[in-house]
């Protein structure tokens, strides 16, 4: 479907606003719903949870499953343009979406990203370094695989994320073992690398070929979900953010990308620069960009999805961003408490954003907290004191 601008303010046929749409209901779609609702649209939300946070704050929620026909017809009477929050809804879908309504990204730059053998093929085309890797697929691929590779990190062509599907192997034996314990699915084995730290880069591309991004953002993950995230980066030279930006605009283009895609890279401990994966959304470490810059990554989402003029955003405070999972909403025996808002709102530059979610549990990201001051020094200290008031580690040295 050709891209023409849905403008603020402008009405569908039957008068009322311009409705733009978003499949899946999370913090993300909702974070979007609020974006877009800034500028005077009206929003849609195709999830099949009646209680999904996106869907508590949309104008309309569709309460079906991604691939119903009904449902993405609603969807689709409902929207002049249509975005997508996480990456693992079909591509079936998104091309039946995109024959009908503009849509940000595309189906074919999404089945990318959900596979991660694809996604390294594309980083190879674009020219991005990344991981030495080996697929496995069959009984085969475990034989063939170089020993060079191990130690590795076996990791599902698809549906993992925050540390989900991973299994670390030292031998090839472990490499079987942990292939059967993952259903014997399609695979990918990374060789195990000495990381520095990591970073990563969100960027928006529009229809037109135009590409803007957010400066990178430094990255610590616990238990394999991000926790603290900081930017400027700090501690990482400045060649090698230049060259993740680079990186991310190649990836952009290569893909002929419309709509907000984050970049994740590794820093190895011998400098190299090495692409990890890609998420066709905005991104969880950027969220920060909400209370620090003047464009947010979901301002820039809706833009891309609206076909509005794309603007490259500036970053007026320093930050810090802590994820809020739930087990800060239980006590050390394992009690139902409420953390202490008041006291972390009490601090200066302290920005909070609960996700709506009625039930906490560990590993849940029930929200985040952003520390915004004028220089990074001053975020950094605001942070920790943030961090000690909710029974966190301290924050990591940069």
């Amino acid at each position: 479907m050709s891209w023409r601008a849905i403008l603020p303010g402008s009405t569908g046929a039957d008068g009322r606003p311009a409705t733009l749409g978003v499949l899946g209901g999370g913090q993300l779609g909702r974070m979007f719903v609020q974006a877009a609702q800034a500028l005077g649209y009206a929003t849609a939300v195709l999830d099949p949870d009646p209680a999904s946070p996106a869907g508590a704050v949309a104008h309309y929620h569709v309460k079906t499953d991604y691939a119903d026909e009904q449902g993405l017809a609603q969807l689709m009477q409902r929207c002049a343009a249509i975005t997508t929050e996480f990456e693992n809804v079909p591509a079936a879908v998104l091309r039946t979406l995109a024959a009908h309504r503009p849509l940000a990204p595309g189906a074919d730059a999404v089945a990318v990203c959900q596979h991660r053998g694809a996604e390294k093929a594309q980083f190879a085309r674009a020219g991005v370094a990344c991981a030495p890797h080996a697929p496995i697929a069959a009984e085969a691929d475990l034989a063939a695989v170089d020993a060079a590779l191990l130690p590795g990190l076996l990791k599902t062509a698809t549906l993992g994320y925050d540390g989900k599907g991973q299994q670390p192997v030292s031998t090839h034996a472990e490499l079987a073992a942990a292939w059967a314990a993952l259903g014997r699915v399609p695979c990918v084995l990374e060789q195990r690398l000495a990381l520095a730290a990591e970073l990563s880069v969100v960027v928006a591309r529009d229809a037109a070929g135009r590409v803007v991004h957010h400066a990178p953002q430094r990255n610590w993950h616990h238990g394999g979900i991000l926790a603290v995230s900081e930017s400027p980066a700090r501690g990482i030279e400045p060649r090698l953010l230049a060259d993740a930006v680079a990186a991310a605009h190649a990836l952009a283009d290569a893909m002929a990308y419309v709509g907000v895609l984050c970049v994740e890279f590794f820093v190895l401990e011998d400098g190299r620069l090495l692409a990890n994966e890609m998420a066709p959304r905005p991104h969880n470490s950027a969220h920060h960009t909400l209370d620090s810059c003047d464009l947010s990554q979901f301002g820039l989402q809706v833009r891309t999805t609206a076909g509005l003029p794309l603007v490259a955003p500036r970053q007026h405070s320093a930050a810090i961003m802590l994820n809020l999972l739930g087990g800060l909403w239980f006590d050390a025996a394992g009690a139902e408490r409420t953390p202490r808002w008041d006291a972390l709102l009490a601090l200066p530059g302290a920005h909070l954003h609960l996700y709506g979610k009625a039930t906490p549990r560990p590993g849940r990201k029930m929200g985040h907290l952003t520390l915004t001051a004028a220089d990074a020094v001053a975020a950094r200290a605001a942070a920790q004191q943030a961090a000690a008031l909710l029974g966190l580690p301290p924050l990591p040295a940069p």
